[in-house]
């Protein structure tokens, strides 16, 4: 078993301690986080766990194999530093700085290190996606051509945790900025992107981006935590559509099931499983397989995320500069932020509301 250390503890930090407790190659031995409350919630989980709030204390200790780094972007460069320098392997969510700047200079102290360091790019752990791309492999679509993915729901709002991540087509759509990349297998060319000022917020919250890749591919994005926040019953719209020269493939879920449609010149075939939420466990199962391998047997790597942050970033400027407009008032989002402190079920509820596994649901 490998030994790891979580620094922080909020609702990431939650979802990555529970898929660690209940794989056979992980053993939770230390939870740092400054949050009295959050302290107590690590002592309930792991009892048997060293809970600390200086985390200087991970990094001291040799019996710690990995450090999770768990914690706020702002934080991440420091912690990464001091990991990479204990000699620990790391495992981030993203992004892993505040800054494009001080993200690339994270990539450069990972890529000159010896240690192995994954970042929680879901969508690089994804079935369906891997299907997907093997249907497109076989050539069963033709010459890929179109990339569209969309992610809609009423989820994060403004003021909920955010900070240092950025507004949500950074925070949550750098996921499907680094989905679409993988999908065409090149670099983005071109782009333009539209947003609007939902609830009369700062910043856009919903951005729609379309554009190029330098082999010739079009993609277009669609992200935004807009979606029905006051519906008597929520819902959500999130799809993955590629289009060949031939055939296509798409898949949607509803955060339960995946289901994969696949239409190629020599087959047609369905497939529903389960969609697996952030694929944590994915991740930290071929993680640890790779640290007791030497080797990346596929975990994804910083600096996809940190090119991923970087056009999001770029893209979300791009809808600033276009003009975003501003529909609703604040009373509507004061409205929404009330009403989300009293759902038991909902869609990206704030940390207070996941504490108890039976409310997080989605």
């Amino acid at each position: 078993m490998l030994n790891i250390g979580i620094i922080g503890f909020g609702r990431m930090g939650q979802k990555f301690c529970k898929e660690l407790l209940v794989s056979p190659m992980w053993n939770v031995t230390h939870i740092c986080d400054p949050s009295p409350e959050a302290r107590r919630t690590a002592a309930k989980m792991v009892p048997d766990a060293l809970i600390t709030f200086d985390e200087d204390v991970i990094f001291a200790d040799p019996s710690v194999d990995v450090v999770g780094l768990f914690a706020l972007a702002d934080s991440r460069p420091e912690q990464i530093s001091k990991g990479l320098a204990a000699g620990k392997h790391l495992l981030l969510e993203k992004p892993v700085a505040e800054t494009i700047e001080a993200e690339w200079d994270v990539v450069r102290m990972v890529e000159s290190s010896d240690r192995m360091v994954a970042v929680n790019m879901f969508n690089r752990s994804a079935w369906y996606h891997k299907v997907i791309m093997d249907f497109i492999r076989e050539g069963q679509i033709g010459e890929l051509a179109i990339v569209r993915i969309c992610h809609m729901t009423p989820g994060h709002m403004p003021q909920e945790g955010h900070g240092p991540e950025g507004p949500a087509f950074h925070d949550c759509g750098m996921h499907y900025v680094d989905a679409a990349r993988m999908y065409a297998g090149s670099e983005y060319k071109t782009f333009h992107a539209q947003g609007i000022r939902m609830w009369s917020h700062t910043d856009p919250w919903w951005v729609q981006v379309h554009g190029t890749f330098d082999n010739g591919v079009v993609f277009d994005i669609t992200q935004g935590f807009v979606y029905g926040h006051m519906a008597e019953q929520q819902t959500h719209n999130c799809y993955v559509d590629i289009i060949g020269t031939k055939g296509i493939a798409r898949m949607t879920h509803d955060f339960k099931n995946a289901t994969v449609e696949l239409h190629g010149t020599g087959r047609t075939e369905k497939i529903v499983k389960e969609f697996g939420d952030k694929k944590i466990d994915v991740l930290v199962d071929v993680f640890a397989r790779s640290i007791i391998a030497g080797r990346n047997l596929g975990f994804p790597q910083v600096r996809d995320s940190v090119v991923a942050s970087e056009m999001a970033w770029r893209m979300l400027d791009d809808a600033v500069a276009n003009g975003s407009p501003c529909i609703g008032r604040v009373e509507d989002m004061d409205e929404i932020m009330t009403r989300r402190r009293t759902l038991s079920n909902g869609y990206s509820l704030p940390v207070w509301k996941i504490l108890d596994e039976k409310t997080d649901k989605r």
